[in-house]
């Protein structure tokens, strides 16, 4: 039996785990992390590759390690450029760096030793733990379960974007989604639907390769932020308030007036109106409800049945939707532990992320007890802090 069994090896679930084997609460044999996926922060590195994100938009401070300042003495060491792995006044670091720091942390601690592919079908408690069946047949047992499974693998799909999807199978794709195709391979020109980030590195991406056959389209006017919520969340000045609303209504509510969604840092608008000028990137703005194929071209259209454009493959940049992750499994281990949630279905947690006996949740499921931050790099390393202390 393990000690700890962590479901979730991304960001929150590997933070974690580095957190528990550099303070000493676990041995790297006593711990499994179970996954989808093969290695640790697989759906991180796709998903950045896709959009080839060159700079994080969190600080230096903000990595997997549990000590501050771990990046800036990764680059000390010699491995990179001061000058080039941060970027801005915030001193984000480049992706590359990034990674790098991660798959060091992964290699140092061992961390592929106690990794377990599969899917997870059921969880429930036995007398000295937890047991957890996996799709494959497989059973794991372990003292304490941690839930660290974020909203990833739920993309978010317009109703529209579903039934050009069903009529038209080749001509819609969500950015994020793991059957869509090279880039290469797409239909041009490409429209890309979306005004956050993910929407904007990949636009700029796209129009690099190929110029002039790219169009971003937006819903809003670009909204300028240099983090996804207020800073302030990051310590008391938000956060003390926040923990003293009793009503989780009220907090749910909080959490979403907080973040900065569908927002990108000014360094990125310049880069776009850049492309814009020089006539490689259109963008137009406008809110899709329906689509069709014909005659070889897909047609956007808004509500008023106007055509807002004209292209060969839509790419959703839409983000992903919000509902409790891992449902299918979850919400059977609800009902039999009776374990409490607010209206929304979320997890109602202790202050040191406890759930139930010898359960705790980081991540997505910690948000109503971590606010606005919970599914950010900055959110799983205050998660982590807060159950290796409570140890």
């Amino acid at each position: 039996m393990y000690e700890w069994v962590i479901i979730g090896g991304g960001i929150q679930g590997v933070t974690l785990a580095v957190f528990l084997l550099k303070t000493g609460k676990t041995k790297v044999d006593k711990l499994a992390i179970i996954d989808r996926n093969h290695e640790p922060l697989a759906n991180w590195k796709r998903n950045t590759k896709i959009i080839s994100m060159p700079y994080l938009r969190s600080p230096a401070v903000h990595h997997i390690d549990v000590a501050p300042f771990s990046l800036h003495s990764f680059v000390k060491k010699g491995y990179y450029k001061e000058s080039t792995a941060f970027y801005g006044k915030y001193k984000r670091p480049s992706l590359e760096l990034f990674n790098d720091h991660c798959e060091h942390l992964v290699n140092d601690l061992s961390l592929k030793s106690s990794w377990v592919h599969g899917h997870v079908q059921k969880a429930f408690k036995i007398k000295d733990g937890w047991q957890l069946q996996l799709e494959n047949g497989r059973e794991i047992r372990g003292k304490k379960l941690v839930l660290a499974i974020g909203i990833g693998e739920q993309l978010n799909m317009p109703d529209w974007a579903m039934d050009l999807d069903r009529k038209s199978p080749t001509r819609v794709y969500h950015i994020f989604d793991k059957t869509m195709p090279d880039f290469d391979s797409l239909e041009l020109p490409i429209t890309i639907v979306g005004g956050g980030i993910s929407s904007i590195h990949a636009v700029l991406k796209l129009s690099e390769l190929y110029p002039s056959q790219v169009t971003l389209l937006k819903r809003h006017s670009f909204r300028i932020h240099d983090f996804d919520s207020d800073p302030g969340w990051l310590g008391p000045k938000r956060q003390t308030a926040f923990h003293k609303e009793g009503n989780y209504v009220n907090r749910r509510e909080a959490i979403i007036n907080a973040r900065n969604r569908g927002s990108i840092p000014h360094d990125l608008y310049i880069k776009v109106l850049n492309r814009v000028k020089r006539k490689s990137l259109a963008v137009e703005e406008g809110e899709v409800v329906r689509g069709e194929e014909k005659n070889g071209r897909v047609y956007l259209y808004d509500k008023d049945d106007k055509m807002i454009v004209k292209t060969g493959t839509v790419l959703l940049a839409t983000g992903f939707l919000p509902s409790l992750p891992g449902s299918d499994w979850i919400k059977p281990m609800i009902e039999k532990m009776e374990l409490p949630c607010a209206e929304c279905g979320y997890p109602i947690v202790s202050k040191a992320l406890q759930w139930g006996p010898d359960l705790y949740v980081v991540g997505a499921l910690a948000e109503l007890e971590m606010g606005p931050i919970a599914r950010n790099i900055s959110g799983a390393r205050q998660a982590a802090e807060r159950i290796v202390n409570y140890l």
